[in-house]
């Protein structure tokens, strides 16, 4: 699969389950060696003093980190679940919200696809940031888990 379409299949399969993507108008920037980016119009996502709605930032956030698991894990059956976040609000965002998720080091990828391929579950924190104008507008920290789909090889737990 190539690069463009496996943005557009990675933002169609965000519209198709999670509804909110597609009312906050979503989109799959990049996902490159470096990181993943999501976007979302301020003009969807603004509150009554027309900066970024605090709800949409941490959705954004939110959704960045589950993508970017869900893309380095590569199994598409898997059941991702945030487990916990933590969000700082540190600047307005008065331009169209972008939340950028780092990509894993390589050895603790290895380390969470070994323990999901292991025991059909397996956790991670992840870090996000979304820019404002010229600086750190949120700063966001989460775990997520992703646990493996009964039809994918056996019954996940449904805790962690």
């Amino acid at each position: 699969m190539d690069h463009a379409t496996l943005l557009r299949d990675t933002e169609v399969f965000l519209h198709g389950k999670i509804p909110l993507t597609k009312a906050m108008g979503v989109r799959v920037e990049s996902f490159d060696a470096k990181e993943l980016r999501l976007s979302a119009p301020l003009a969807l996502n603004h509150n009554r003093l027309g900066t970024g709605f605090g709800g949409s930032l941490a959705g954004l956030a939110t959704l960045a980190g589950y993508t970017l698991l869900w893309l380095e894990l590569g199994e598409r059956s898997s059941h991702i679940v945030i487990k916990d976040s933590q969000i700082r609000y540190l600047a307005p965002v008065t331009v169209d919200l972008v939340a950028v998720a780092a990509r894993l080091e390589r050895a603790a990828l290895e380390a969470f696809r070994r323990e999901y391929a292991e025991k059909g579950k397996a956790g991670i924190r992840l870090q996000v940031t979304v820019p404002g104008a010229g600086q750190t507008g949120v700063s966001f920290s989460g775990t997520f888990v992703a646990l493996r789909s009964e039809g994918a090889g056996g019954s996940a737990a449904a805790t962690v």
